[in-house]
């Protein structure tokens, strides 16, 4: 029976890692890349040898075929993403769907997780907000239903988290800022477990404010409290 394991990586720091993650990285026949540069960074710190294969979101059919290929043949595979745990905001619930309609999993494949660092549940940690509810809905669209997505957090009765990139979050936070109220509590964490990690609370006015302000960029995670 072939194993798929199912590897959380650093979201930053290269220490944020289980132990459990580097056995299964050094034991696995391939390890599934969404960038393979990225991870060789990881596997290199840690001294870990093992052949990587990309796979991300623009991945043809061939190369899932292929992953599937390897499964059948009694392989055992590690999937990560760049950064967090694979299945959130990027492909891997998608091959997992496929090893399911294939009647793969349980009969000739097992899915390991192998639980980890996350971007939404760091956040969550350090937001001071209550997180027994939250809803999360990944990045804001860049065209079509921008509006409606802002929307949908303003209306939330629970707290939303949502991630953006270094180029957009500006102007997501300023149109976000159109529908909410204006006592409403934002956090903004970009950066976590980084260098320049940076944690901004506050209401969206003061929030928006840090952001302009801050003159390094990175990646952010976005939360807002609920209504």
């Amino acid at each position: 029976m072939g194993t798929l394991y199912i590897v959380a990586t650093p979201i930053g720091n290269l220490k944020d890692i289980t132990l459990r993650a580097l056995e299964v990285l050094k034991e696995v026949d391939l390890i599934l890349c969404e960038d393979t540069r990225v991870t060789r960074k990881l596997l290199d710190h840690y001294s870990i040898k093992t052949p990587t294969l990309s796979y991300h979101q623009h991945s043809r059919m061939k190369r899932i075929n292929e992953i599937v290929g390897y499964l059948e043949q009694d392989k055992k595979l590690a999937l990560v993403t760049d950064a967090g745990t694979p299945g959130i905001s990027d492909p891997g619930n998608k091959l997992i769907d496929r090893l399911i309609k294939d009647r793969l999993i349980e009969e000739q494949t097992r899915v390991v997780p192998i639980p980890g660092a996350s971007a939404v549940t760091a956040a969550a940690s350090v937001s001071g907000l209550p997180m027994d509810k939250f809803i999360f809905l990944g990045y804001p669209p860049t065209k079509k239903k921008r509006k409606k997505f802002f929307q949908e957090i303003a209306d939330s009765k629970y707290p939303v988290i949502f991630y953006e990139s270094p180029h957009r979050i500006l102007k997501s936070l300023e149109e976000l800022a159109l529908l909410i109220e204006h006592d409403r509590q934002v956090v903004v964490c970009r950066e976590l477990t980084k260098k320049f990690e940076s944690i901004y609370r506050g209401t969206m006015d003061k929030v928006l404010e840090k952001v302009q302000e801050d003159p390094v960029k990175g990646e952010y995670t976005v939360v807002v409290g609920e209504k």
